[in-house]
């Protein structure tokens, strides 16, 4: 169903889990929130919620790609392509969407992909590690050749390098990488976010979107390990994704003096060469949102949508979350994949793993919020959006930066903060991305 469930899900104790289906904000700004103030209004007057707020549009799946509209493989293929993805596993899995669609663009045959080994994320997991392959061979049949292995001819064979992914302006496969696919006739790609994908003829597009939504399923191990998870979950519930790692606020480059003295040990040992922001740019940069939110701010950004501090809320999050304190002093059940999963079978898992659990048990919650608006969260929306699901909110942080810098009294303050994310609910700002989505005026 692509239409928004009528329950309200926090306000009843009947709702059940329905599964499957800036201007300028200073430090001194952000940092006066405080636990003792969010605490001492720990309910806002008002009859509803965010997720009662009437919609006005909402992001579904385009009919031109769910009906299929699949055009015949030719007998030939150009060659081979192997997608080498690098990062979290959201990033490589939106690198390896973006893959498939190429190799159906080029009419390649398409080599399982190569996933990166990564210190940095804990991860030595690979592509059949974390997804059924032999699902995934079956779903894209018809749509795009998928092979396990190499031609005997080939096998010994290391692919032609191609990155693309540090390509600034926008460009065209066929006129770039094809004549290198028939020149080595195997190649490996790191695609590029810069793709001319309103070049791309509607069968390549239809395989894109395929690939994004409906081929991919995590091994049957990994799934019962998810489902898991997801019933020991109390139900509702709200999946937060909240950023707030040492590595996170180091890479963001944001100063925030009023942490603890472990937490601003912790970034700077993360620092490496991004060192703070300071002065005009540090305040511009502010001013543009790209600070991640403290707990403290998300505790008072939820608490001005209305979202009850009794709600069960699921922590989609890395490891080494800071200043977390603060947030389930106000916010009291609170739920971790490493409190609810066997001690033995979490210590065991890595980086890609811990994060398909996360994505898994995101995009089966009862509403999603997210702090930040990075990799997992486009998935995840995009994800939601598809089946239907469209309590999902991400928190403004520009508006933030620009809220916090007027001086308004908590009342006032939380009464902005809500109009702004009314507003981008009644329109679903950002929850679901445009190359498979079409919006829909209710």
């Amino acid at each position: 169903s692509c239409t928004e469930k009528t329950s309200n899900g926090f306000d009843s104790g009947e709702a059940t889990l329905r599964r499957g289906l800036d201007l300028f904000s200073s430090p001194r700004c952000y940092s006066a929130i405080s636990v003792a103030s969010v605490r001492a209004h720990s309910t806002l007057t008002g009859d509803f919620d965010i997720w009662s707020v009437k919609r006005i549009a909402e992001w579904r799946p385009c009919k031109w790609w769910l009906q299929g509209h699949l055009t015949p493989l030719p007998a030939e293929t150009s060659g081979y392509i192997r997608i080498d993805c690098y990062g979290g596993l959201n990033q490589m899995r939106r690198d390896f969407c973006d893959g498939v669609g190429i190799a159906r663009l080029l009419n390649a045959t398409l080599v399982l992909p190569k996933f990166e080994v990564a210190a940095y994320w804990n991860e030595s997991s690979g592509f059949a590690d974390v997804f059924d392959v032999d699902y995934f061979i079956q779903k894209t049949s018809g749509f795009i050749n998928v092979v396990k292995d190499l031609p005997t001819d080939m096998s010994s064979k290391e692919p032609f390098r191609v990155d693309c992914s540090k390509r600034k302006g926008q460009f065209d496969y066929r006129e770039s990488i094809l004549p290198l696919l028939l020149e080595h006739r195997y190649i490996s790609l790191t695609p590029a976010m810069s793709q001319r994908r309103d070049r791309y003829p509607q069968y390549a597009k239809a395989t894109l979107c395929q690939a994004c939504y409906s081929v991919l399923r995590l091994t049957s191990s990994l799934e019962k390990k998810a489902v898991e998870l997801l019933d020991a979950i109390p139900k509702p519930f709200l999946s937060l994704h909240l950023r707030f790692e040492p590595d996170m606020v180091a890479y963001s480059r944001c100063e925030y003096p009023t942490l603890s003295s472990s937490s601003i040990a912790a970034i700077e040992a993360a620092r490496a060469d991004k060192k703070p922001w300071t002065g005009e740019l540090a305040r511009s940069w502010r001013k543009r949102g790209k600070c991640p939110l403290t707990p403290n701010e998300t505790v008072l950004m939820l608490q001005s949508l209305r979202i009850p501090t009794s709600t069960n809320i699921y922590l989609a999050a890395g490891d080494g979350l800071m200043e977390m304190e603060g947030f389930t002093s106000v916010y009291t059940k609170v739920f971790a994949k490493s409190a609810l999963l066997n001690h033995d079978d979490f210590t065991r898992m890595h980086g890609n793993t811990k994060a398909a659990l996360d994505y898994y048990v995101s995009i089966n919650s009862d509403a999603y919020v997210a702090t930040y608006f990075g990799n997992m969260d486009k998935m995840v929306a995009a994800m939601r959006a598809y089946k239907g699901m469209h309590k999902t909110m991400f928190l403004n942080r520009k508006a933030f930066s620009e809220i916090t810098s007027q001086g308004l009294e908590e009342q006032e303050l939380k009464k902005a903060i809500w109009e702004v994310h009314k507003n981008d609910f009644e329109i679903g700002r950002g929850s679901a991305l445009p190359d498979c989505f079409c919006e829909f005026k209710l």
